[in-house]
């Protein structure tokens, strides 16, 4: 990726951890990613001598979309081959073809890492950038996968599957996180997103 003309453009990073497992990059198989982050919005309420008065509405849920071409169910193997297997909740993956998945109630949580990098030796969305390298990277933790719907509209099997996340957990700890260089510090590598690191019921992340 080259930002000459003061953007980033063209690729970025996708890597999507399910609590306890390994990072799995996406970026081979999605087209488009959308961050719908939630808003802080205000209500105003009118009093009888004409003022205003505003109340503040705690921050909407973030939305993270992806549109994507899958060749298989393997939401379990870098890159991703599909997105099924997670979807469907499944705590233990068929790994002896022809893979099978079916539904289930299970909602499991996942970290999303998306990197945009003039780091031409990134690899991982969760990784860390090479000095004198500019990137951004947004990312979330305790994620839901809400949303998975396929399509054959154009001819084409495209995805359509959308993960949800609360900006804080129940403690009010940030569930969203972003960060940037210009290249005189280098972005460092997450740690792993386990219970440990990420509790769902802590004070703190160790990001």
């Amino acid at each position: 990726m080259s930002i000459a003309e003061g953007m980033f453009s063209e690729t970025c990073l996708i890597g999507i951890t399910k609590l306890g497992g390994s990072e799995i990059q996406f970026g081979a198989m999605v087209e488009t990613v959308d961050i719908d982050q939630g808003d802080k919005d205000v209500e105003q309420k009118v009093v009888l001598s004409g003022g205003r008065l505003i109340k503040k509405i705690p921050q909407g849920i973030t939305t993270i979309t992806f549109e994507g071409y899958p060749i298989g169910i393997d939401s379990s193997t870098s890159p991703a081959k599909g997105i099924s297997q997670w979807f469907h909740g499944q705590t233990t993956y068929d790994t002896t073809e022809a893979l099978e998945v079916s539904s289930t109630r299970i909602k499991e949580l996942f970290r999303i890492a998306i990197l945009f990098t003039d780091d031409t030796s990134a690899t991982t969305a969760s990784g860390d950038t090479a000095s004198g390298s500019i990137g951004y990277r947004w990312m979330c933790a305790n994620a839901y996968l809400t949303s998975c719907k396929p399509s054959f509209t154009d001819g084409e099997l495209k995805f359509t599957f959308m993960f949800k996340v609360a900006p804080f957990n129940k403690q009010g700890t940030a569930q969203l996180k972003e960060q940037s260089t210009e290249g005189t510090t280098a972005i460092d590598t997450l740690n792993s997103y386990t219970t440990t690191n990420f509790p769902t019921d802590g004070t703190s992340f160790t990001w």
